[in-house]
């Protein structure tokens, strides 16, 4: 059977992006490792993106709502698009550039985080988040596509995926998702860890004043 050469090619995209993407490591952990810190405190992710990256980033939060691959508590992560009575009514009363950032001032406290996925990065009802977000002292995130974009621009951190098509830029949002959630998970475990060893020194210094 002949393979067409737009198949081929989109796997030779994604490979040749996804090569490019994995300088951007170091991000993606130290977005794990941040979002680990605040969500254990007792922090937030709101999280949001218009139509393939709506998806993306429900997928993120329900990796911290349920798990990624080994049992943990659950977090408190929120996909804004995924109310839909709340964002037709904003939609419907504000206008749509409104739905993302009415639900941030609602949700969004001190210290949480939003990540907003674009492969455009220049969706107004995102920009529009983002000022919400940062008026209400909440870090912003984004995933986008090319650099340089207005979101990008208005965001506390960004990862821009090089890539000429929205179907590789959205797999490589997924993948960054999945590195997110790894490192996540490993800054989890070792804290963890952390806390069992400072028990096991209590308990040995106890017994040395007895």
């Amino acid at each position: 059977m002949t393979v067409h050469p737009p198949v081929v090619g989109h796997c030779d995209e994604l490979l040749e992006a996804l090569g490019a993407f994995r300088a951007s490591a170091h991000v993606t952990q130290r977005w794990g490792d941040r979002l680990a810190a605040v969500l254990s405190g007792g922090g937030r992710l709101l999280a949001a993106g218009n139509g393939g990256s709506a998806a993306q980033a429900q997928h993120l939060t329900a990796e911290l709502v349920g798990r990624y691959r080994d049992d943990r508590p659950p977090f408190s992560a929120i996909a804004l698009h995924a109310d839909t009575s709340s964002t037709t009514a904003i939609a419907n009363d504000y206008g749509v550039d409104e739905v993302f950032a009415r639900q941030v001032r609602a949700h969004g406290r001190e210290g949480d985080v939003l990540m907003l996925l674009s492969t455009s990065g220049a969706s107004a009802n995102l920009l529009s988040a983002a000022d919400a977000a940062r008026a209400a002292g909440v870090r912003v995130w984004a995933l986008t596509g090319c650099a340089p974009n207005p979101l990008m621009a208005g965001s506390d951190e960004s990862l821009c995926v090089e890539a000429p098509s929205t179907a590789t830029v959205q797999e490589i949002h997924l993948v960054a998702v999945h590195m997110i959630c790894a490192a996540f998970d490993a800054a989890l475990e070792r804290g963890a860890r952390g806390a069992r060893t400072a028990r096991g020194a209590g308990r040995a210094a106890q017994r040395k004043r007895r």
